[in-house]
């Protein structure tokens, strides 16, 4: 049967089962949905509709605006289904939108700050939903999914997936595999979690099955076979610290073969010497896993990362495609993670086809050995002996959490890349370290030696060709982080940017053909579909940085323009003027006497609770505020207001009940110690 006949064989099935025209249509056009976080189960973050293309895209203008909340949400990204876009918005809140006219249709907020207490994660968001038989799925940070009435929003079940006193939250989005629905969580950084995913049955939220990630006390027994095998790859009493893994955001569902893959994260912490002393390979930190989907079984895994000791966790994106290699054509998975290397993995069994270098500095490991599928590692990138080593990639990783994408046409896959590198080294006593409460990430790793840093670094769009295992074409970009992104069967690949600005260039040369000012730095990727008998192309606008972006002013969390975009040909609709806001000065109090001792105190005390959101030194990034510019760090009693009292719980700030008032005072001094050191260098 041709595709057309298919079409409309589609069409009149959905009408007959009382669909309308338009949806009918719709549904029947390949591509018209944009189904689950990657697109479709391929998971490439591509669209085969190419009404917009290269030659069109002159022509791309906006068509409505909707302008969101003040939130620290920046990685948000929408479903399209039948002509309604659904996405999420600051902590869980859910949305339902008509995709043509952006009308609101339904909102459902979960009170997530409500129900997580003292777990509240300041600064975090919700990535993304799925979609399955009229029901839109979250995760909401406080560790529940739940399930909703795509046409209602109407809540139909809800299921705590953790412990109601762990460190584990989610912010990644579900997957839905075999009429279940897959849930991770993240946490590993913060407190002793093991890791592990749950399905549950997509209609009735029961749970189906479970699988741990590492492995747990060897006196209580294995879960499973898998378990029984990774235990004896570790060390140690790594069940008393977790052990980490946790599958806070990448996964991917193999139709063909009926498989769940599922990328793990770091250990936990990451220091291997505390986590696992006398190494090993720590299964299953930093892995792809695939799992039956039915049962939830292990059937093979691969490991970026023996041992793993840097953060370099396979979390980032699982895309499924078919390539021709050697004149045979393989069903593969192409993966980007921190450590700086493209692989190209059999999906039938996990076996390594290939894996490269895709950017410039990497120095922890020489290449990846192919026959082995193991890295032959430099010795020294393992600071031992206490002898601190500037690795490259950073902790931040060569490639993040931003989307890369693969073209169906073109062979490419266009990866948003970081080029920096970082001092690893031990902590004064491995033996005495311990977990630390707060929002302190728990890396188990030293201050770098006086003197000792690494030199800027630089990111860049890059297009990989994965068959040949080297770059195709690549553009410079500034700051460290950007935006993820999307690309389409009409040669076109778009990426936000933290400038800014949402780009569009040709998926085949890399040369750029349109350009639209965001008003904001965005990191979403964008998504496309087909409503009312048009392309459109939507994305969620904000910038959700930790710290200096690489620009001369940093994005301001309250006054930055967080809105959803959508574009279309010939579209009517403008922005209003950016309004000439002058930046919020950084305030002093004059009469304040700063106690170095106790500002001492209070960098460690922010350093331990803070930066994660409001940026080292204080340099906040539009995550959470610059508290050097704002008026409730100048009196003692609002700080302890919404710190130590949580008033501020419902905006996401968490509370920190177990602050003592010479803490609380400690920041205050370290907070305007701050503020005069950066008013006496603006002279």
């Amino acid at each position: 049967m041709g595709r057309k006949r298919a079409s409309m064989v589609l069409a009149a099935m959905l009408l007959l089962s009382g669909a309308s025209v338009p949806v009918a249509m719709a549904a029947a056009r390949e591509g018209a949905n944009w189904s689950s976080y990657g697109g479709d189960t391929s998971e490439n973050h591509y669209s085969p509709l190419n009404q917009i293309n290269d030659k069109t895209i002159g022509r791309l203008k906006l068509a409505w605006s909707y302008d969101l909340p003040v939130t620290p949400n920046g990685l948000a990204s929408p479903l399209a289904i039948d002509g309604t876009l659904y996405f999420p918005v600051g902590h869980s809140v859910i949305h339902a939108m008509d995709a043509v006219t952006g009308k609101l249709l339904w909102q459902y907020d979960p009170n997530v700050y409500e129900v997580a207490g003292h777990k509240m994660r300041a600064g975090w968001g919700n990535r993304g939903l799925a979609y399955w038989q009229g029901v839109i799925y979250s995760g909401t940070l406080d560790g529940r999914l739940i399930a909703l009435d795509a046409k209602t929003g109407k809540l139909l079940w809800s299921t705590m997936t953790v412990e109601p006193d762990d460190a584990r939250y989610i912010t990644g989005a579900p997957w839905i595999a075999d009429g279940k629905v897959i849930i991770g969580h993240g946490g590993a950084d913060y407190g002793p979690v093991r890791g592990y995913v749950t399905a549950y049955d997509a209609k009735t939220g029961k749970q189906a099955w479970r699988f741990y990630t590492v492995p747990g006390n060897p006196a209580d027994g294995f879960e499973n076979k898998a378990m029984e095998m990774a235990a004896k790859t570790w060390n140690g009493e790594w069940w008393k610290l977790g052990g980490g893994g946790t599958v806070w955001h990448a996964m991917a569902y193999d139709k063909k073969y009926n498989r769940i893959l599922i990328g793990t994260g770091n250990g936990a912490p990451w220091n291997q010497k505390i986590r696992s002393p006398g190494g090993g390979d720590n299964l299953f930190l930093c892995s792809i896993i695939a799992l039956d989907a039915k049962t939830g079984e292990y059937v093979w895994h691969y490991q970026v990362n023996p041992g793993e000791t840097w953060d370099f966790n396979a979390a980032m994106d699982i895309e499924l495609t078919e390539l021709k290699i050697d004149g045979k054509k393989r069903d593969v998975i192409l993966h980007a993670p921190k450590n700086g290397f493209f692989y190209v993995i059999d999906r039938k069994d996990g076996k390594l086809i290939s894996a490269e270098k895709f950017v410039k500095n990497v120095n922890w490991a020489e290449k990846i050995d192919v026959a082995s599928g193991r890295p032959v590692e430099n010795p020294d990138a393992r600071f031992p002996d206490g002898k601190a080593f500037l690795t490259y990639p950073s902790s931040w990783g060569a490639h993040g959490v931003a989307a890369m994408s693969f073209n169906r046409k073109t062979g490419l896959t266009y990866i948003p890349t970081t080029d920096i590198g970082v001092v690893y080294a031990d902590p004064a006593s491995l033996k005495d370290w311990k977990f630390r409460d707060g929002m302190a990430v728990n890396s188990g790793l030293g201050p770098a030696p006086a003197g000792m840093k690494a030199p800027p670094g630089s990111s860049s769009l890059l297009a990989w060709d994965p068959v040949a295992q080297k770059p195709a074409w690549e553009v410079p970009l500034v700051g460290m982080q950007n935006g993820g992104t999307l690309t389409t069967a009409g040669n076109l690949v778009f990426q936000p940017q933290v400038t800014g600005e949402l780009s569009a260039y040709a998926a085949d040369t890399g040369k750029k053909l349109w350009a639209y000012d965001l008003q904001v730095g965005t990191a979403a990727k964008p998504v496309t579909y087909w409503a009312g008998g048009k392309q459109y192309m939507t994305i969620l606008t904000g910038w959700r940085g930790t710290g200096a972006s690489g620009l001369p002013t940093e994005w301001n969390y309250y006054t930055q323009k967080r809105r959803v975009l959508t574009f279309t040909l010939d579209g009517a609709a403008r922005l209003p003027p950016v309004a000439q806001e002058s930046e919020a000065p950084i305030l002093d109090k004059a009469d304040f006497v700063v106690d170095d001792k106790k500002a001492a105190l209070g960098m460690a005390v922010f350093h331990r609770n803070c930066h994660v959101c409001h940026g080292p030194r204080l340099i906040a990034g539009g995550a959470a505020p610059d508290l050097r510019r704002g008026q409730m760090p100048l009196e003692f009693d609002s700080l302890k207001a919404v710190l130590h009292d949580g008033a501020l719980k419902q905006n996401g700030m968490p509370a920190f009940e177990e602050m003592p008032d010479t803490e609380i005072e400690a920041l205050q001094h370290y907070i305007r110690q701050q503020s005069r050191a950066a008013l006496a260098a603006a002279k």
